[in-house]
């Protein structure tokens, strides 16, 4: 067991440690030209923040959290999702008090206790944005673009945007009871954990994936047919605003997500090359959230994408990732003597932010130079006496073997020359 990392954890490193840079670094650049700034909340909280932000009711809290009493008696769990934690941030450093709307993204490890599958872990990686403090339709609209621009940066395809309105607390609470009362007179034929929710979350049972209550919910009222004025205007909006970025969608009424925090737009991002669990990203308003976590009434909207899904994602749509090694120069060495002037060479190359290799365990010649190979060097030298008394060497091309005489003085120059070509 001491060598082995715990059931549903993986160690990241290598090329996945590649891929997992340049996914970051698209994020980082994709919220910056949307104004985003980025937060970082702890990685466990109060379990009350859960309980009463993600919902008693979802399979989350009641199933997947991992929950411990701390040395001073308190609950506390380990983050299953980050938009609760931002939430707590939002008010306990009163961000509230700043110019709003305010536009927070994060990149947080998460946990879940389930079965571990292919793109769902217990410790997975997570990516959102959440913008408080407008309920305008614009606000949604934005985050969804946000959203499509980052599958489109990712190279990420055959993605289809589905979307719905859950509407507002008075619409809901009408709706819930007319989907009580269809679910009641069809309850034989509910599964188990269905049969639990349609005393406490019915609205919860359209997002069930067994056959038979996916049968059964076919032909349940909608939550679109009785949206209230304001949340059916508020969803026409958006949608128009969609059309106006000239992004598609296809308007879904079994969308609810998982969690109970959710009002008006809920979305999900789904992918057609990764099977049957295909969401890559999903999010929606929560406009109650605040208020039920101790603030002020606030209006807020938002998305969350897990990390590993996006990258198996990635591959599914364009195969395996392939990578450029990032060496640019490889210091074969011959001798102490070589080996001080490389350390020297090497030292200074890297000031200059050119990435230099030597030899650090005592190979042979070629040993080395089989190394410079294997790391993907792009220019190799070989240092002995003869290079050290006339102060120059062959510097060799490893891409196509062309060597040129240069100056050991010149190296640097020469290199930095060759930086971005």
């Amino acid at each position: 067991m001491l060598t082995q990392a715990p059931r549903g954890t993986t160690d990241i490193f290598g090329d996945y440690m590649t891929a997992w840079q340049m996914l970051e670094g698209t994020m980082r650049g994709l919220c910056k030209d949307f104004s985003f700034n980025e937060i970082r909340t702890p990685i466990f909280e109060h379990t009350e923040l859960f309980s009463r932000g993600v919902g008693e009711t979802t399979d989350i809290v009641q199933k997947e959290m991992y929950t411990f009493m701390d040395k001073g008696d308190r609950s506390i769990s380990l983050k299953p999702e980050g938009t609760a934690g931002v939430v707590r941030a939002y008010l306990e450093r009163n961000l509230y008090a700043d110019t709003q709307p305010t536009k927070l993204f994060y990149l947080t490890p998460t946990f879940r206790y389930e079965k571990p599958q292919a793109g769902r872990m217990r410790q997975f990686h997570q990516f959102g944005v959440e913008l408080f403090g407008s309920d305008h339709a614009t606000a949604d609209a934005e985050v969804i673009a946000l959203a499509a621009q980052m599958l489109e940066r990712l190279n990420i395809k055959n993605v289809e945007l589905n979307i719905n309105s859950l509407g507002g607390p008075e619409c809901r609470e009408k709706y819930n009871a007319l989907l009580k009362v269809f679910l009641t007179n069809n309850k034989d034929g509910l599964c188990s954990t269905c049969k639990d929710r349609l005393e406490k979350n019915p609205l919860r049972i359209l997002d069930c994936k067994n056959e038979s209550c996916n049968t059964i919910i076919q032909d349940a009222p909608l939550m679109l047919d009785h949206l209230g004025d304001d949340c059916k205007a508020h969803f026409e909006e958006l949608l128009a605003l969609l059309d106006a970025m000239e992004i598609k969608y296809s308007v879904n009424p079994w969308i609810v997500r998982g969690l109970d925090y959710y009002t008006k737009t809920v979305f999900e991002f789904i992918s057609k090359e990764i099977g049957a669990q295909g969401t890559v990203c999903g999010g929606g308003r929560y406009n109650g959230l605040i208020e039920e976590c101790g603030g002020s009434p606030t209006p807020a909207v938002g998305f969350g994408a897990g990390i590993e899904r996006l990258l198996m994602t990635i591959e599914a749509s364009n195969g395996k990732i392939q990578y450029e090694k990032s060496v640019d120069l490889y210091i074969g060495t011959m001798g102490a003597a070589a080996t001080r002037k490389a350390a020297s060479l090497v030292n200074t190359l890297r000031k200059n932010n050119i990435n230099a290799e030597m030899d650090l365990i005592g190979r042979s010649v070629k040993a080395q130079m089989k190394y410079a190979n294997k790391i993907g060097a792009r220019y190799s030298i070989i240092l002995g006496e003869n290079e050290l008394s006339e102060n120059k060497g062959l510097l060799k091309n490893m891409q196509d073997s062309e060597q040129i005489e240069i100056s050991l003085d010149e190296i640097i120059n020469f290199m930095s020359s060759k930086k971005n070509i």
